[in-house]
């Protein structure tokens, strides 16, 4: 034995396991070769864009690139990702350029950009993808046989749909450029810009937290909600013409928007999640027979349908229009969205025995149930921050109890309260599940409800 190697074994010590390698010795070719692709890119934009930048907007470019690059070495996919979307974005920019000026005609005339990379065109690819993922994984879970293979199926479409989301995302952030004559804004200004991002944002956790758990079994559930927000997405693009690009209002006019936005919609993405494994770990730990006691949620879903329409009717009367009796209901589209959502939660319940069992074990639920409730809470605190001081710069105040402002407190309370008990009192198990659907509904109430049910400063996408 040489000395060397008499060396390495003392510092293992006998009967101790061998010594990690250190982080950076961890790293593979790619990692390097991917670092240097993104501090090449932050140098080529710093360059171009300096003149436009301020001060601030110079200090979150210069924080981006070790961000970026450090959470590609923590989660390897992400550098893949981001370069796909790159080359895919790049290639779009390219294609709308006529002797170096960008015209958005182009999108209807050139092939590329009209059936697969304009943003609108790409925002329908990820549509159609996200609703095939979500099948193929619940498939997978309701499979006698060969389940797995669906949801590996489900899980690759889901890939290719994140993929598709992230390009529209950028590139409908270039066309918003050829609509302005300033350099664009980021697209997430209103509820059509925003359900892109949350289509795309919330699926790349559950592809993260099914890596990190090695499984594919909590896909089915969590893109259940995501499926539900593809359906709103295409109905608002199509009845408001939303996927139209309109000047931002001056309000929205600000950098602070880069910031305080996607925070948010980190929050609401991981807490989706959470509630939607909350439901999983419910049904998982509940011991399901047909007996009148057990079936009644199934009995409270059904009169829930048969009463939707007086329910959760939304009556409005036309201009002018005096006879309130004359008044219009819920709309189709509402009606059977509701109806649609009802059902699915009511054979979710009354298949349970089919596919409870090959659900993740209770405590890996309950696990991803508190890092996602976590990792939200943390970046809706940091959005509430950026959003006092954004509501400073624009209304001269940082807090002026609006209602989407005081939602959002009740909706942090909420969760810090929860985060609290865990840490604390160690809660778990059926109050922990129940508390987390809960604060999903409560969240919902304060994206959704404000603005259809209340008016502010901050409805900016109302119905």
């Amino acid at each position: 034995m040489t000395a060397a190697t008499q060396t390495i074994e003392l510092k293992k010590g006998a009967g101790s396991q061998p010594m990690r390698p250190g982080y950076f010795s961890r790293l593979k070719a790619w990692d390097w070769i991917f670092a240097a692709l993104v501090l090449g890119g932050l140098t080529y934009n710093y360059f171009l864009f300096q003149p436009y930048l301020d001060r601030y907007e110079i200090f979150v470019l210069l924080l981006t690139a070790p961000s970026w690059i450090a959470l590609a070495w923590f989660w390897r996919p992400i550098s893949y990702l981001s370069v796909v979307v790159a080359v895919l974005s790049l290639t779009a920019i390219g294609l709308y350029q006529v002797d170096g000026v960008g015209v958005y005609a182009r999108a209807e005339e050139v092939f590329l950009l009209k059936f697969f990379l304009a943003s609108q065109t790409a925002v329908l690819h990820m549509s159609l993808l996200l609703l095939a993922s979500t099948v193929f994984y619940w498939v997978g879970l309701l499979a006698k046989k060969n389940g797995v293979g669906f949801e590996e199926v489900g899980a690759k479409i889901a890939w290719v749909a994140v993929t598709m989301g992230l390009v529209a995302f950028c590139v409908r952030w270039y066309e918003t450029y050829l609509h302005n004559t300033g350099l664009g804004y980021i697209p997430v200004s209103n509820l059509y810009e925003v359900f892109i991002m949350f289509g795309w944002m919330t699926t790349l956790y559950i592809l993260y937290y099914e890596d990190r758990y090695q499984t594919r079994k909590i896909g089915a559930f969590a893109m259940l909600v995501v499926s539900a927000s593809v359906a709103f997405l295409l109905w608002y693009m199509v009845t408001r013409e939303a996927h139209e690009i309109q000047p931002l209002i001056p309000a929205l006019q600000s950098w602070w928007m880069k910031l305080h936005v996607p925070a948010n919609f980190v929050s609401y993405g991981t807490w989706t999640i959470a509630a939607m494994l909350a439901f999983a770990y419910l049904l998982k730990q509940s011991t399901f027979k047909l007996s009148w006691l057990k079936l009644t949620p199934v009995w409270l879903l059904a009169v829930l349908f048969l009463l939707e329409p007086f329910l959760f009717g939304v009556y409005t009367v036309a201009p002018g229009e005096t006879n309130y009796a004359a008044a219009v209901g819920m709309s189709n589209f509402w009606a059977v969205y509701l109806g649609v959502a009802i059902l699915i939660i009511g054979f979710i319940v009354m298949a349970r025995d089919r596919f409870a069992s090959k659900l993740p074990a209770l405590d890996v639920l309950d696990d991803i149930m508190y890092k996602c409730i976590a990792i939200g809470l943390l970046f809706f605190t940091i959005a509430t921050i950026l959003g006092a001081l954004w509501a400073a710069e624009a209304w001269g105040a940082y807090w002026s109890w609006d209602p989407k402002e005081t939602w959002s407190l009740i909706s942090w309370f909420t969760y810090a309260a929860w985060l609290h008990m865990r840490l604390v009192n160690g809660l778990r198990g059926t109050v922990a599940a129940y508390w987390a659907i809960a604060g999903f509904f409560i969240t919902n109430f304060t994206f959704w409800g404000v603005n259809i049910f209340l008016s502010g400063l901050h409805s900016y996408g109302a119905l």
